[in-house]
């Protein structure tokens, strides 16, 4: 039995400004959307060129406080090849941003980008 990996789902405060980070710092598109007005949500997918991955944002209309993401969350992980411009592109759009680091023993091969919404995202060195 094989299984394999379809999407990640997170719930989302601001659909336009998480659209626009997703979009504008990360390079995602949108593949597909789906509103349900009557149950007041809408939920989009967003992925990378190679699109065999999405990201799922749920969008609950009008949400009265910040969602908690929780002490068991951790962070998605993308993947670049030029990680220094990344980062420095990431830190001109005003975002949240960690310093370069490695794992111990290791030279810097990531850091952190947060989301609108809080959740981290690592960028990773393509090897």
């Amino acid at each position: 039995m094989e299984y394999k990996f379809l999407h990640t789902c997170i719930r989302v405060m601001d659909l336009e400004k998480s659209l626009k980070f997703y979009k504008e710092a990360l390079g995602l598109v949108e593949t597909r959307r789906k509103d349900f007005p009557e149950d007041e949500f809408t939920l989009v997918y967003l992925s990378d060129a190679d699109g065999k991955f999405e990201l799922e944002l749920t969008y609950n209309y009008n949400p009265e406080k910040p969602y908690v993401i929780g002490d068991g969350y951790s962070h998605l992980a993308m993947s670049v090849k030029d990680l220094e411009s990344s980062r420095q592109k990431h830190l001109e759009m005003g975002y949240e941003v960690t310093e370069l680091s490695g794992l111990p023993g290791d030279p810097p091969k990531f850091y952190f980008v947060t989301d609108p919404d809080g959740y981290d995202i690592e960028i990773i060195r393509a090897k």
